[in-house]
């Protein structure tokens, strides 16, 4: 029963993520969390892993059919900033495990920075209509923004999540799925980095390989269909179900901080 739910988690959680352009390990992490079926590291490391295997899927999936929404000119800079983000979030990651030494309240660490930084997401969302954006092309402060994503994305275990989508619309003036394609190519370097740095390091923590096999499933299962709805859905209604996702992760994750610091 356990693993079908890593297998389901990970599949709905990917198929959206892949919809909305947020990975999907803003939604696992938490719900893992809060079903307590492994401890915080190897939900954060299978968290990360599925959603670098969704991303993997979805972005070769978009260049093999020559798909053009990536902006190369930045989302490349983005994607090496992420990628560079990623070694420093996951050793972040190590140093805060390591000085704490109390697994719950590491996880209350993530929860309540997750609930914070999606309550941020849902204001700017909700008020994007009248918000002035931009159109950065600087090359280093594109690198410099996703060294920002990519740490807190690998610290977080989340992979990317709906900040991107923000950052994408407020520095680069992005449409819903423009912003979604290039969230997943920045996410897909972030992710990779983060988990050859893990390896590297020797920082893997314990979890069983049918688990990691069964999400690793799931997360390319939900790029698969993730990628047959977006082109489906319109934008407006990929909106909503953000708004919808942000609202329901953000009360996951106060709950989530609330048990793990033993409130």
């Amino acid at each position: 029963m356990q693993l079908l739910i890593f297998f389901l988690v990970s599949l709905l959680a990917s198929t959206v993520g892949a919809v909305c352009g947020i990975g999907g390990g803003v939604i696992i992490k938490p719900v893992l969390d809060l079903l307590r079926l492994e401890d915080v590291a190897a939900i954060s490391f299978l968290s990360g892993c599925t959603v670098l295997s969704m991303s993997c899927y979805s972005v070769g999936r978009a260049m093999l059919a020559g798909e053009r929404r990536v902006s190369l000119s930045t989302g490349t800079p983005l994607a090496l900033g992420s990628a560079a983000g990623g070694l420093l979030g996951s050793r972040l990651f190590s140093a805060v495990k390591a000085m704490s030494g109390d697994p719950n309240a590491v996880g209350a660490i993530q929860a309540a920075c997750l609930a914070a930084v999606t309550l941020g997401t849902l204001i700017y969302t909700l008020n994007k209509d009248r918000v002035r954006t931009l159109r950065l092309e600087n090359k280093p402060a594109c690198a410099a923004i996703g060294l920002a994503l990519g740490c807190m994305s690998s610290f977080l275990g989340i992979g990317g999540g709906p900040i991107n989508l923000v950052v994408l619309y407020f520095f680069f003036s992005m449409d819903t799925k423009t912003a979604a394609a290039n969230s997943l190519y920045v996410i897909f370097f972030g992710q990779l980095f983060s988990l050859i740095a893990t390896l590297a390091a020797r920082t893997v923590p314990p979890f069983r390989p049918e688990v990691l096999a069964l999400m690793a499933a799931g997360g390319i299962g939900g790029g698969i269909l993730g990628r047959a709805l977006n082109k489906k859905l319109d934008a407006p209604l990929v909106d909503r179900l953000f708004v919808a996702l942000m609202a329901l992760i953000i009360g996951i994750s106060v709950f989530n901080c609330a048990r793990y610091a033993g409130v």
